[in-house]
């Protein structure tokens, strides 16, 4: 049983996902065209609406049934697989990360599919830091048991651009999890979706804000004293 287990997202919370996306769209732009990369784009977010997650590899595989005779679709399989994700980690992302590893362990806990998505984790240098701890669901809101077995804990935070993701979580795990917004990506600014949800237990302008936040505002006083015995000591 841990005291305490910290819970990251990573695209959009620890990863600038929506600048790798930017980047995507301009590569397939430049390499086939405006009309490829708007239906790449279109087959994407459709994919996207039908599984809950972005599957990037997925995408690829339907826009090349559409066309299978021009071999220059095969070129885009590598631009992704050996994109430097490293290079859109967040400012301050890993720094955050260690910051709260004196206070407890730390897991990925993010959605995806079973390709892209660890390769993404793993190319990007957070596989290493989160000392192998990474969950990759399909719909991770609803695998919070599986977490518990998992990672047991007396106390939750969880980190996550999405308001939905935090929301349901704390439906479920209640007084159990700190929840914490960094606003960060589309999902975060979008009117919509902030209007649709309660904020979270603690909103940040960016992930790289989350040292300034007071330990006692990240955990209840029951794991105040556990989490101390940790202090400046990185969990491993």
């Amino acid at each position: 049983m841990n005291e305490v287990v910290f819970l990251f997202d990573v695209d959009n919370t620890l990863i600038d996902n929506d600048r790798v996306q930017g980047e995507l769209r301009a590569y397939l732009a430049d390499h086939f065209g405006e009309a490829a990369s708007n239906r790449y784009t279109a087959i994407f977010e459709q994919l996207r609406s039908e599984l809950g997650y972005a599957d990037y590899l997925g995408a690829l595989e339907r826009y090349r049934v559409e066309a299978m005779h021009d071999p220059r679709v095969l070129r885009m399989a590598n631009w992704l697989v050996d994109y430097p994700f490293a290079d859109r980690l967040f400012p301050g992302a890993i720094e955050a990360v260690r910051h709260v590893q004196r206070w407890g362990r730390t897991v990925i806990l993010s959605d995806g599919d079973a390709v892209f998505q660890p390769r993404k984790v793993h190319r990007s240098g957070l596989w290493h830091v989160f000392h192998d701890d990474v969950l990759i669901y399909i719909h991770k809101e609803q695998e919070l048991d599986d977490v518990e077995r998992l990672y047991p804990a007396r106390h939750y935070v969880l980190v996550d651009d999405k308001l939905r993701i935090l929301h349901e979580v704390k439906q479920i795990w209640g007084p159990r999890v700190t929840t914490v917004f960094p606003r960060q990506g589309h999902y975060a600014h979008d009117p919509k979706i902030l209007a649709d949800y309660p904020p979270a237990d603690i909103t940040i302008e960016r992930i790289g804000d989350l040292p300034s936040i007071p330990r006692d505002r990240l955990l209840p006083s029951a794991a105040l004293g556990a989490a101390a015995h940790h202090h400046d000591r990185p969990w491993g």
